[in-house]
């Protein structure tokens, strides 16, 4: 990690009505047009979930937020799956609580996330679920494991530009097992080109939301 390289910026959340929004950097933790309904978009659908789910299918995400990915991939998973999430601020269980509070059709499974949290493992319906806490651009790479589907959910790219380093886009392609997957609400060139030279064959679809694009791509 260069000298020259920021940091992320820890600064507290503010609400906007049930949406947490992040003051370091200022964006919100899931879409203002509807969190659970945009990861189904991008995310699962992305990443062609729950088809491709099997025993020990592993998901691995930057950006743990909210965990309403990880809910929403609870709600649809029938058989035992794996979830590794890589998060540097933490929120508290109260403000989990009140962020979960939007997604009633959630409320089981988020009970059960913030029963687990701070744990050194969670259990959600069907998933087992881990969050390494820390730096990406430390822990990713210190990771052991290689993930079958990614959720590239970080702040912006042009408000969290650590997350979306072409050397930590060059990790998730070293984590990624053959045949591997990813998904992001984002459609910036520099992304889909670090995620190219990482190895993934890279496709536009269309956003969530009005949002033109969005990206998606598998391991070649």
């Amino acid at each position: 990690m260069g000298g020259d390289e920021k940091m992320p910026r820890e600064g507290g959340i503010e609400w906007r009505g049930a949406v947490p929004v992040s003051n370091g950097f200022d964006d919100p933790y899931f879409s203002l047009a509807g969190g659970l309904a945009e990861t189904r978009h991008v995310f699962l659908a992305g990443n062609e979930l729950p088809q491709r789910l099997r025993p020990g299918f592993h998901v691995a995400e930057t950006g743990f937020g909210t965990g309403l990915n990880l809910l929403a991939l609870a709600q649809v998973a029938e058989v035992p799956v794996r979830f590794t999430s890589f998060e540097a601020f933490p929120l508290g269980v109260d403000e989990l609580a009140r962020a979960h509070a939007a997604f009633p059709e959630l409320a089981a499974l988020s009970a059960q996330l913030r029963a687990g949290w701070g744990a050194a493992g969670l259990q959600v319906g069907q998933v087992t679920a881990e969050v390494i806490l820390g730096d990406a651009r430390e822990t990713l790479p210190a990771w052991p494991g290689r993930a079958d589907a990614w959720f590239l959910d970080g702040f912006s790219p042009a408000r969290n530009p650590e997350l979306w380093s072409d050397a930590l886009l060059a990790e998730i392609g070293r984590h990624t097992a053959p045949g591997g997957s990813f998904a992001t609400y984002t459609a910036a060139g520099h992304v889909r080109r670090a995620l190219a030279a990482a190895g993934f064959e890279v496709a536009r679809s269309s956003g969530f939301a009005g949002k033109r694009h969005m990206s998606r791509g598998i391991l070649r």
